[in-house]
């Protein structure tokens, strides 16, 4: 009896490490370290409205914000249309049922930027216990998960963002770092995490070239890597990216582009920073990040300037990083050590604002039109699954968890996971 009790005491230990394997968490837009890259497996690559759906929940309002996923609760953020309300939702992971819907805050006269934007662009970030939300100039809350309780909102942090806000807030310890580039004010801060107190505020002092506003705007965010023996807060502006130290906010190098407006996250591998510069001819930056002042003639390593998307990021798997172009919908693969372009090809639906992700050995790609596409990451196009959804449009970037993939259309969310 005693050896069957210690048998399964152990089967249950062995069953509850896996099932703690699968609950893996996505607590910001793309994913944990901001790379797109998931360890989840057994992910489907073909959907639709009745194929490898677990559940689809009608979410109100409008946004671009991507889904974040903690434990059970899936996070995402919504508005009305108009931008007189900005909200949060949590659902229930495994049925998509309703945990918290509460109104964060009311903005009397919100910037019409319909046409451009969402007023729910920024992705939430969440931890053990907190989650948060940034709309950008129209505020940034702290909240905790448990009970939905705001526990302190910024409202005075000033930017007119002209075409909306779209950088997502980051932790790094005990800080939020946000981004805030806009037509009159551009800047990076760190908040105090658990109070929102300004710990530092650094403005950006490169020169734009330009006194237009519209050209000094960003919608980037940031990472936080380490190299050359330092912390650095590798963040992307109109006309230039810049490295900061994290801690204090004080400039360590910076790299001078002519393009403005950027989107794409930035990634960092193989000794190399990748950033992406943004509108007019946007290019693919390889940046040694060993430096000190400006660094644009000795540490750029190289360039690439064809099919580079502006809004999604690009995705790296091994020695090979991954854009695709917002408009035409065209997947250009570049060996990440050098630039040369391995293949490009046309991928299903034209028009990509979500970024890229890699999981469970597949390259996914989501277009606007709802159409997906899942791809073998190498030096050769191997397509492995195609998907469509009926909704309106998806203009996020999806989360991956655990076996499943979140993806929000233009007015529900998906959970797909892969049947039997």
């Amino acid at each position: 009896m005693k050896m069957k009790w210690c048998l399964a005491t152990f089967a249950i230990v062995l069953a509850a490490g896996r099932v703690a394997g699968a609950e893996e968490d996505w607590t910001a837009f793309r994913g944990p370290d901001g790379s797109g890259h998931s360890n989840a497996t057994e992910l489907p690559r073909e959907w639709s409205e009745t194929k490898n759906l677990t559940w689809k929940a009608e979410i109100h309002g409008r946004g671009w914000s991507s889904p974040v996923v903690l434990g059970n609760q899936v996070w995402l953020t919504t508005a009305t249309p108009d931008g007189t309300k900005l909200s949060v939702l949590a659902l229930d992971r495994e049925d998509g049922s309703v945990i918290f819907d509460k109104v964060i805050f009311d903005v009397p006269e919100p910037e019409d930027t319909r046409q451009y934007n969402s007023y729910a662009s920024p992705s939430p970030v969440v931890e053990d216990g907190r989650a948060y939300l940034h709309f950008g100039s129209y505020g940034t809350a702290g909240l905790d998960t448990k009970t939905g309780a705001v526990l302190w909102t910024r409202q005075d942090l000033p930017c007119n963002h002209w075409r909306g806000p779209g950088s997502s807030p980051i932790l790094h310890g005990d800080l939020l770092i946000i981004q805030f580039d806009g037509y009159d004010h551009q800047y990076a801060v760190a908040l105090n995490k658990k109070t929102g107190d300004t710990v530092w505020k650094a403005d950006r002092t490169h020169d734009f070239g330009t006194d237009d506003g519209d050209q000094m705007k960003g919608f980037a965010t940031p990472i936080v890597i380490e190299a050359d023996g330092r912390a650095q807060l590798i963040s992307p502006a109109a006309k230039a990216v810049v490295s900061l130290d994290p801690l204090t906010g004080r400039e360590l190098w910076r790299v001078r582009y002519e393009q403005h407006s950027p989107a794409a996250r930035p990634l960092f591998a193989h000794g190399l920073v990748y950033v992406t510069t943004g509108y007019g001819k946007a290019e693919l930056l390889a940046i040694r990040p060993d430096g000190d002042g400006d660094v644009t003639d000795t540490h750029v390593v190289w360039r690439a300037l064809e099919g580079i998307g502006r809004k999604p990021s690009p995705v790296l798997v091994d020695d090979l990083v991954y854009s695709v172009s917002d408009s035409a919908g065209i997947v250009t693969c570049l060996d990440a050590r050098t630039g040369a372009q391995v293949w490009q090809h046309r991928v299903e639906g034209s028009a990509h604002s979500a970024s890229p992700l890699f999981a469970d050995g597949a390259l996914y790609f989501f277009a606007e039109s709802g159409a997906a596409l899942a791809v073998k990451p190498g030096r050769e196009y191997q397509e492995l699954g195609r998907a469509q959804i009926a909704d309106d449009g998806v203009m996020a970037t999806p989360a991956i968890a655990g076996h499943s993939i979140f993806l929000r259309a233009e007015s529900h969310l998906y959970r797909l996971d892969k049947k039997p």
